[in-house]
């Protein structure tokens, strides 16, 4: 039986702790409550149920993982090297622009659009982010059901790591 593919958003990658028996982690850790909490459920994740999933990310995660503290960014690059990296085509281009002009993603935030075109048009079954702004957000997902279903298109399940927690 074939895995269920997860498009892995760049937040997920930058919320793996480098501490404790994660050895690949990339981020340090949060004083944060709220980030480190996230940061052990992604870990605890990570460790016990990625391996279910075929797991792709975009280049758009590769340009974003840059950002920040250098040495950081070049452990979550190193990290993402491991993944398959799905190639942009025609129809994300033109779901990224139908997603910015219908005002699901603000334009301001194109990256956020990009990774919404890529899970679609691949039919990814899982997108997984720690974004509450712009993609795990319960009213901008009904939205885009809304749009996709009138368009005749795929929705994926926008979902975060303790979503995907296996037993």
């Amino acid at each position: 039986m074939d895995k269920p593919t997860l498009y892995m958003e760049t937040t997920i990658p930058s919320f793996l702790p480098r501490r404790g028996s994660l050895a690949r982690g990339v981020a340090a850790p949060s004083r944060d409550l709220v980030a480190s909490a996230r940061q052990e459920i992604t870990r605890a994740w990570w460790r016990r149920d990625h391996a279910r999933f075929d797991v792709c990310i975009s280049e758009t995660v590769l340009d974003e993982v840059i950002c920040g503290d250098r040495a950081a960014a070049a452990k979550r690059r190193e990290f993402l090297t491991q993944f398959h990296i799905l190639m942009p085509t025609p129809e994300v281009q033109r779901l990224t622009n139908l997603y910015i002009h219908k005002r699901i993603v603000p334009p301001e935030k194109p990256g956020d659009a990009i990774h919404l075109a890529f899970a679609v048009a691949y039919r990814i079954q899982f997108l997984c982010t720690w974004n509450f702004k712009h993609l795990a957000n319960a009213l901008i997902l009904q939205r885009l059901r809304n749009l996709n279903e009138e368009q005749g298109l795929f929705t994926p399940q926008v979902c975060t790591p303790d979503e995907l927690l296996g037993e």
